[in-house]
């Protein structure tokens, strides 16, 4: 069998953390989804950043943009949205045969507005206005002003992908925020249960930080931390997934009667970055059902031919709480660990937005004067 058709079997949904314009034209992504069981597409402004600049695809959109006077912001929300809008159409079908469990494509606001409520609710509410399709997630960062605005839009009945999620604390923030959006909703008597989120936790990121923390300790202490490098990012997801149970199976009853339905997990940033551990390994190990894996070209091509296939995610519970414990208690705190990572994820989408728009600039820069007039 297919091994991303047996992850689906499991219950675990299987989403491309990939979009560009080409996968569309050539019938790609519609293949993904019919044989590979793809079930979700996720973006962000690295995946558009690439896309946009390293192809040509948006080029005639973008020059017929620019001689209808929009500037290089609207045109970015504009050609990101045709791409958002044509996936979501590939999954429609999904999103209504699961029931609305499934089937779901996110697009992000501006990683700008980050740290500011107010410009991320007003960009949400008039990115999921444009695209005005059921099956779409609006990404939100999960800083404390992200995660006021999620509370809002979901009040508001706004889908909404809480991304950038890595330690227990922010997961936590992360469901609570769903919890009280959906809360306020049924105050004001309004349906939950047409409502759907997502808690993005991301993964890999925390290996790469960690390992760099072991190798310094170990050139400066007598502290022998080497055999828990690579294992770090695996075990925090672990003990997250048992606080998703402990949320949604317990003080979640009162709105599951009403019914809303459990915010799922989404394991995120799944590729592996170390060469020395396998190019599978945050696949493997972090399958469980009821929660979704977004995962990028190569690590999926690298599952379908040699990932395993069963349910991993409560293998060594305590394993990953020793871990965990060994690391705090020689010195690397991991909370604070996965807020400074944080930062430097919205660092790294506000730098690959700003290079967006600049190849945007460019390409109008360059155009054939006859193709376009000017740009704001």
């Amino acid at each position: 069998m297919n091994k991303l058709v047996a992850l689906s079997k499991l219950g675990q949904s299987v989403w491309y953390d990939n979009i560009e314009r080409r996968l569309l034209k050539n019938g790609e992504m519609k293949r993904l989804i019919t044989e590979d069981a793809i079930s979700g597409v996720t973006s962000n402004p690295s995946i558009f950043e690439k896309a946009i600049t390293s192809s040509a695809d948006y080029d005639e959109d973008i020059f017929s943009l620019a001689k209808s006077g929009k500037n290089i912001e609207e045109t970015y929300e504009v050609i990101t949205s045709k791409d958002i809008i044509a996936t979501a159409d590939l999954l429609i079908e999904t999103y209504e045969k699961s029931n609305y469990n499934d089937g779901y494509v996110s697009i992000e606001v501006s990683p700008d507005y980050a740290y500011d409520s107010e410009k991320t609710i007003e960009s949400a509410r008039r990115i999921f206005k444009t695209i005005n399709k059921p099956n779409v997630l609006i990404k939100v960062p999960g800083t404390k002003q992200g995660l006021d605005a999620t509370r809002q839009l979901l009040s508001e009945g706004i889908n909404v992908n809480i991304t950038l999620l890595f330690s227990q604390t922010h997961y936590e923030s992360a469901a609570g925020a769903y919890i009280e959006g959906l809360n306020e909703r049924t105050r004001k008597e309004l349906r939950v249960d047409n409502i759907f989120s997502v808690a993005s936790v991301f993964v890999s990121r925390i290996d790469t930080t960690v390992d760099k923390m072991i190798d310094e300790r170990e050139k400066t202490k007598d502290n022998k931390l080497s055999s828990l490098k690579g294992k770090t990012a695996v075990a925090n997801a672990r003990i997250i997934y048992q606080k998703y149970k402990r949320t949604f199976d317990g003080g979640f009853k009162n709105l599951r009667s009403k019914g809303a339905r459990p915010q799922k997990i989404v394991w995120a940033s799944t590729s592996t970055k170390n060469p020395a551990y396998s190019d599978t390994l945050y696949v493997d190990e972090l399958i469980a059902s009821q929660t979704v894996n977004t995962i990028p070209p190569q690590t999926l091509n690298a599952f379908k031919e040699h990932g395993r296939a069963g349910i991993t995610i409560e293998h060594n519970l305590a394993e990953s709480e020793r871990i965990l414990k060994t690391l705090v208690d020689s010195g690397i705190d991991i909370e604070q660990v996965c807020e400074e990572i944080q930062k430097e994820g919205i660092k790294a989408f506000q730098d690959s937005y700003y290079k967006a728009l600049k190849s945007i600039a460019n390409k109008i820069a360059t155009a054939d004067p006859y193709r376009t007039s000017s740009h704001r």
